[in-house]
């Protein structure tokens, strides 16, 4: 009687992992990612409240508020618009999202063979299929990527925070200029009393002289 054949068969392979997120759709190193450059702007804006920009312009706060709100608006929507096109063009240049849900892939995938595998002799490397090799090859690039992403991220940070910097001493120099502006126009408002001024005693003298030669005149009569 032949030999049964599935005596020599190997045992059926467990169930496969759960697939790998879609590449275009954030996975969860993708999604914490986005997350934290997230908090970081936010952060960058608060620090920018209304109270602390106000608090530069104190002339304009006063007399003309809703203009300065405005103001101040414009400058947190320009910031919180430049970041976040410039953290989309740094995604897009290093194809981040797809690499970090091939990054997720594969380290679940690793997590899944470890697993499965304890107390298992580890598998040869010739015995991988060439797939399995190039992922293997793959993953330090990947983890490479996730680096200089991380590195990137912190530079933004870095030059969020410079900018804000920046827009506090411009602030700075805003006031010091409506300063000095104040100063030139109650100097100007003082030069036109003092000419008035000068105006009525010149005339009011002026008056009196004239008096004076009729009086004279009449006197020699």
């Amino acid at each position: 009687m032949p030999e049964d054949s599935n005596t020599n068969r190997r045992p059926a392979s467990p169930s496969p992992p759960p697939p790998a997120p879609v590449a275009l759709t954030p996975g969860p190193r993708a999604a914490k990612l986005q997350e934290i450059f997230d908090k970081a702007l936010v952060r960058t804006l608060r620090a920018n409240s209304y109270a602390n920009f106000s608090g530069c312009f104190p002339t304009p706060a006063k007399h003309v508020p809703a203009s300065l709100e405005s103001v101040w608006r414009q400058l947190n929507a320009k910031l919180e618009e430049s970041a976040k096109a410039e953290f989309e063009d740094i995604l897009s240049e290093r194809d981040a999202v797809r690499q970090l849900n091939e990054l997720d892939r594969l380290v679940g995938e690793a997590r899944y063979r470890k697993e499965r595998g304890e107390g298992e002799e580890s598998v040869a490397p010739h015995t991988l299929s060439p797939e399995e090799l190039y992922r293997a090859h793959l993953l330090p690039c990947l983890m490479e990527t996730q680096s200089d992403l991380d590195a990137k991220i912190e530079s933004v940070q870095t030059e969020n925070v410079e900018l804000a910097g920046k827009v506090q001493a411009q602030r700075l120099e805003i006031e010091s200029l409506l300063s000095g502006l104040e100063a030139v126009v109650a100097d100007l408002e003082g030069a036109a009393a003092a000419a008035t001024q000068f105006t009525s005693e010149n005339q009011l003298r002026q008056e009196a002289a004239q008096m004076d030669g009729e009086v004279r005149a009449r006197s020699e009569m």
